[in-house]
């Protein structure tokens, strides 16, 4: 064997073996199989990896839809203990007004005896009206009464001479009966002419001008001088005895929810203080034109109180318990009112409902929630139903890395 023999003996193993053609052969068939073998070990080894550590079917679409919904606050209301409170608007006013004119023939005003402000009694003399020519009237009357009665006292004088005549037979019965009539008719004119006089005495009186009941006395519209006749008007207005009232302006929806007797809170214009009265009635009709009718509160006299002045009042309606929202939660469209309720799969759900009293609290919720539901309290507008929110409740912190709607 020489160099050559031994070198090319050496290398046989790593020549290739070559077909007839003189092409390389396939490779040796064990090491494929191997190779095969090991492939399918290692994708069984990664889809077993796959099964044990993937998540369950849409868990990560619903993991991604949670990264991207947003924090939403959301609140709880319960039922709350709600006094309801009508606010309306209306004019100060006497509660019962007495015009006060000339009920009398009228004449000259000699004297006015008080102003608007003052106090008065049942009867008193308000204004004096000249009585020149009546006064000789009722000096002539009383002395004709003085007449009168002279002719009365001789008629029942021949009566009685006439009787004691009748006796003697000097008289015949047809005298005693001429003469008793003469004395009746004496008698009577008498009575009538007192009559006449307390007539006289009455219109007489009838040209003061007095007051019908005691009161305020709220306007005067007569001055000295000034001629007064029964066409002349109203002269004076009294309030009677000082008691005011404020007639509230209210749509027939509110006045339905008010009876006689609840108490409410006015305020005049330009004062801060509120006066404390009663409804004491509720207007029966309603103004057609306007839908509104007019609830009576009775104030106590107080001078701040102005007839004719404007005022505000808050109107106490009754209490009910009920869920009560910020105005931050109630929405609203062509539908009406609604809020947006978190569902137990945090999907926000439209819900109508029927708002009622609004107050410092928030705005009571008569119908559409129990109290119990997860509402959204702000953020709505920005919300459509069906979407997913993360619902942090009020008063604590949203979750790290979303700030809280």
């Amino acid at each position: 064997m020489n160099y050559e023999s031994t070198i090319r003996s050496g290398l046989q193993p790593a020549i290739e073996p070559m077909l007839d053609d003189g092409t390389p052969g396939a490779p040796d068939g064990g090491r494929s199989r191997l190779v095969i073998v090991g492939l399918v070990i290692a994708v069984a080894l990664g889809l077993a990896w796959y099964f044990m550590h993937r998540s369950p079917a849409g868990t990560d679409a619903s993991a991604e839809r949670n990264a991207q919904a947003q924090s939403v606050t959301v609140i709880t209301p319960g039922r709350t203990s709600v006094t309801g409170t009508i606010t309306a608007s209306g004019t100060i006013a006497a509660r019962r007004e007495m015009p006060v004119g000339v009920a009398g023939e009228g004449g000259q005003v000699v004297s006015v005896l008080v102003d608007a402000g003052d106090w008065v009694r049942a009867g008193q003399v308000l204004a004096v009206v000249d009585r020149s020519v009546q006064a000789p009237q009722l000096v002539g009357q009383a002395a004709n009464i003085e007449v009168q009665r002279a002719n009365a006292r001789i008629a029942q004088a021949n009566l009685d001479r006439a009787l004691k005549l009748v006796e003697r037979g000097f008289i015949s019965k047809a005298d005693v009966d001429r003469l008793t009539a003469t004395r009746d008719a004496a008698v009577a004119q008498v009575r009538v002419a007192s009559a006449q006089l307390d007539q006289l005495r009455a219109s007489t009186a009838r040209l003061n001008i007095v007051a019908p009941a005691a009161g305020l006395v709220l306007s005067r519209g007569v001055e000295p001088g000034q001629i007064v006749s029964p066409g002349s008007g109203v002269l004076f207005r009294i309030a009677k005895e000082g008691q005011f009232e404020m007639q509230a302006r209210l749509a027939e929806s509110d006045l339905a929810r008010l009876a006689v007797g609840q108490s409410a809170d006015v305020t005049p214009v330009g004062m801060s203080k509120p006066f404390t009265g009663q409804i004491w009635q509720i207007s029966p009709t309603i103004d057609p034109q306007t839908r509104e009718g007019i609830a009576r509160v009775a104030l106590t006299y107080d001078p701040a109180l102005r007839p004719g002045g404007f005022a505000s009042a808050q109107l106490r309606s009754g209490t009910v318990i009920a869920p009560l929202l910020p105005e931050s939660a109630i929405l609203s469209d062509q539908q009406g009112p609604f809020v947006y309720v978190v569902g137990l799969d945090n999907k926000v759900q439209r819900r109508a409902v029927k708002t009622g009293d609004v107050t410092a609290q928030g705005i009571v919720v008569i119908d559409g929630l129990s109290g119990n539901e997860r509402v959204v309290m702000r953020a709505g507008g920005f919300l459509n139903p069906g979407d997913s929110i993360r619902p942090v409740r009020a008063g604590s912190a949203p979750a790290p890395g979303r700030p809280g709607a």
